[in-house]
């Protein structure tokens, strides 16, 4: 078990506090296996890698190969922004952005169970609960750009353009 940092939340928090929202956004990541995960570099600079992200237990859990830049990324700056696979040129659905904090799971019974029931020629691997600041939807609505923006502690925001 991880311990969240003041002022973050858990997937299934995000879920209970803005129910509507967080099923059209776990919708768009479930719809594509493959996303794009944002991290800082050492030096503060941006790197984008391709990532896959699984609901489990009321976290949204991140896998990365034992030590690949991104998992160092996440280990050295904790930072993390990851959009949804827009699918083949369309907006159905809408276009999902999830903003936080990676929290490593460094407990070995715990991480014993996630080996075990993976394929044994990809573990051991680094493993991440995401610590969700801040969640975007954004659809196309009778023509016009719609904007849903969530932030614990406030409720879900709609804009239009």
């Amino acid at each position: 078990m991880c311990l969240h940092t003041a002022g973050m939340t858990t997937w299934k928090e995000f879920e209970s506090d803005a129910p509507d929202l967080a099923k059209s956004v776990a919708a768009r990541f479930s719809a594509h296996k493959h996303h794009v995960l944002a991290t800082l570099r050492q030096d503060g600079s941006p790197r984008v890698s391709g990532t896959e992200l699984e609901f489990v237990d009321g976290q949204l859990r991140l896998g990365s190969m034992l030590n690949a830049l991104k998992a160092r990324d996440l280990k050295r700056d904790p930072r993390f922004a990851v959009h949804s696979n827009p699918g083949h040129h369309s907006m159905e659905g809408g276009d999902a952005k999830i903003a936080g904090t990676a929290v490593e799971l460094t407990n070995p019974d715990a991480l014993q169970k996630i080996f075990d029931a993976a394929p044994p020629e990809l573990t051991p691997y680094n493993v991440f609960d995401l610590d969700i600041t801040e969640v975007v939807l954004t659809s196309l609505v009778d023509d016009h750009m719609q904007i849903e923006l969530w932030r614990p502690g406030s409720p879900v925001k709609t804009f239009t353009k």
